[in-house]
């Protein structure tokens, strides 16, 4: 079994089928988008255990009982997360094709923050990181927009951030 926003699946009899395909064909949650198919783009970003990870370099199969989240699981249309607030606010998404695993890995990104998870851009890796812009793009480097909203969807994060600290 596999539990994917608090509801548990039975995990694909086809052990070859990835994380990615798993929860567009047989949960039903588009939300996460298939990009590039090769881990590149971050599209398919989803939450594992708390880790973030590309849901299209996995197999569903190697996550029998772990706890996955993908933005449907993180707010609603109705009830938005912060960020997925945040990314409104701060017009961080031009397409749109990107931005859910933008909000899953920033949702993540977040917490690697206030655990004290170091980055290379991170100055002193002993102490906890600064939010800097540079440290938020380091971090959300492995999510790609192509419609460039770059400096809108790290506005949207220093803003979270900032109502975290």
């Amino acid at each position: 079994m596999i539990t994917v926003n608090g509801a548990e699946h039975a995990l694909p009899d086809d052990p070859r089928t990835s994380l990615l395909d798993f929860l567009r064909r047989d949960v039903g949650l588009t939300g996460t988008k298939k990009g590039c198919d090769h881990g590149q783009c971050g599209a398919c970003t989803v939450i594992v255990d708390g880790i973030r990870i590309n849901s299209c370099l996995t197999l569903a199969v190697m996550h029998d009982g772990d706890e996955v989240t993908t933005i449907e699981g993180i707010g609603t249309p109705d009830a938005p997360s912060a960020l997925q607030a945040a990314f409104v606010k701060h017009d961080g998404f031009q397409c749109g094709y990107c931005t859910p695993g933008q909000i899953c890995s920033a949702t993540a990104m977040l917490d690697e923050i206030a655990a004290g998870w170091p980055s290379d851009v991170t100055d002193d890796p002993a102490e906890r990181p600064t939010l800097t812009d540079e440290e938020i793009r380091e971090r959300m480097s492995g999510n790609l927009c192509r419609c460039g909203a770059y400096s809108n969807i790290v506005a949207a994060i220093r803003e979270v951030a900032g109502a975290r600290s």
